[in-house]
């Protein structure tokens, strides 16, 4: 016996069965987590636009609270943005595998 015989194929209902495993593994876990950090992001975003507000009406109590609020909008968009383009990145790669 050579081991090649050995190697038998994975048929395709055995490819279905993992493929549901996988789907129900953790796609909504990572659905929420997702929204919570875009939702994370759109309140710094919030806070940033009210601080900007203060500062052009000269309302503003604390300049540098201010200007902290605005690094922390500035920062999370450019993760945020970095993590899209990767996985759209990856997402392209995946569409341009063969099956």
């Amino acid at each position: 016996m050579s081991p090649i015989d050995g190697i038998s194929g994975i048929s395709s209902a055995e490819l279905l069965k993992q493929k549901s495993k996988v789907e129900g593994a953790g796609g909504e876990d990572f659905a929420n987590h997702l929204k919570s950090a875009i939702n994370e992001v759109n309140e710094l975003q919030q806070n940033s636009e009210l601080a900007l507000g203060d500062m052009a009406t000269g309302q503003v109590k604390d300049l540098h609270q201010a200007a902290l609020a605005i690094g922390k909008a500035e920062t999370s968009m450019k993760l945020m943005l970095e993590i899209r383009n990767k996985a759209l990145s990856a997402y392209k790669e995946l569409s341009r595998t063969q099956l």
